[in-house]
């Protein structure tokens, strides 16, 4: 673990508030389907703010997705997905995310927060790449970055499933969550 009170370095890294853009940015999923291959879908990210001070592992994340932006390439699945047996989009219209830790661990950069889904608020954790930083030709800084973690489903309340004729389950448990991030840094 690392301590917080000692600043590390990321090249480039300037301090400020950071903005997603939304055009550059994408948060996927996959789970397991018939116990023997995986669905992939993608969520539109309604908002995110990154508020990085000098020190950034003092940094702070809110981001909220639309959870009827669902995109599984099959409009009847993600019609089912979006119904009461899963997300109930109609009465929880998004998931959010807030950070609560940023932290170093065996070499990597650890981002600890609450991942509330269907209001049912869970601790989760992703783990954090940072792609770099770079200025555009239209004069905005930004940064990239991926994220990736693992949560069970069933602990956010989405425990519909079907069981197979030859045993296990049509739905997995475990989802992983990748984020593909791109922000720009607020003027």
């Amino acid at each position: 673990m690392t301590d917080t009170a000692t600043p590390i370095e990321f090249p480039g890294y300037k301090a400020g508030t950071w903005t997603l853009d939304p055009s550059h940015s994408e948060v996927q999923f996959s789970v397991r389907h018939m116990m023997i291959s995986k669905v992939r879908g993608t969520f539109g990210v309604k908002s995110a703010t990154l508020t990085a001070p000098e020190n950034p592992l003092e940094a702070t994340v809110e981001a909220t997705v639309d959870v009827a932006s669902i995109d599984t390439k099959d409009e009847g699945r993600d019609n089912h997905l979006r119904s009461a047996d899963f997300f109930d989009t109609e009465t929880y219209p998004t998931m959010e995310f807030r950070s609560t830790g940023v932290r170093i661990e065996n070499g990597d950069f650890l981002v600890d927060g609450n991942l509330t889904i269907k209001d049912v608020t869970k601790p989760v954790t992703f783990d954090f790449d940072f792609g770099g930083f770079g200025t555009d030709p239209w004069g905005n800084y930004k940064a990239g970055a991926t994220a990736k973690a693992v949560i069970n489903r069933e602990d956010f309340g989405l425990t519909w499933n079907a069981a197979l004729e030859t045993g296990g389950v049509l739905v997995g448990k475990d989802v992983t969550i990748e984020l593909d991030l791109q922000g720009a840094l607020a003027a």
